[in-house]
């Protein structure tokens, strides 16, 4: 299963930049133009939203200092130890939803800590993998287009990312454990 997983990831990157160009170019469009015009269309997108990334920095950095974070990691803890996860762990399952530089940062020191091949190393790869920075996504994106009410967007995006982070550390259990 190991080997499998491994020939995937060695494979899946070169496959999709191969193929993209590829399937472009079949289909008559002009490949370089459109990455040109899509940068292009970056630069303005970028000075759009950086109200809107303050925003969420600011509200993250009051998380955090404000020992809300470390209030709600020592409510979960038990709960995640008696299922078999490290506790280590729990912190990315937070973070992550909040801020994808603060997760990496975490999960980097994460794995200097244990090593990469650990459990919690390859827990925290997963984790990483699985989920997604939410309300970096909600913030950002719906600042870019206008949206105002993302009405259901943030339970969602919530719910997934606690299901991502449940079935990663069980898909870790299972494969590595």
């Amino acid at each position: 299963m190991l080997t499998f997983i491994n020939w995937i990831s060695v494979w899946a990157i070169p496959v999709i930049i191969a193929f993209v160009p590829l399937y472009a170019f079949t289909k008559k469009v002009p490949v370089y133009e459109s990455f040109v015009d899509g940068a292009k269309d970056g630069f303005s997108t970028a000075i759009s939203i950086i109200p809107h990334l303050v925003g969420m920095m600011v509200a993250i950095s009051v998380f955090r200092a404000s020992g809300a974070l470390d209030f709600v990691i020592q409510f979960f803890t038990p709960l995640v130890s008696w299922m078999g996860v490290p506790g280590e762990v729990l912190p990315l399952g937070i973070l992550r939803p909040l801020t994808g530089t603060g997760s990496l940062a975490f999960t980097t020191d994460l794995i200097k800590t244990y090593g990469p091949d650990s459990m919690i190393g390859r827990m925290a790869s997963t984790v990483q993998g699985s989920t997604d920075t939410t309300l970096y996504v909600l913030t950002v994106y719906f600042g870019a287009v206008g949206i105002r009410n993302g009405r259901y967007a943030l339970k969602v995006g919530l719910f997934s990312d606690v299901v991502g982070f449940i079935a990663a550390l069980a898909i870790c259990l299972i494969v590595f454990g």
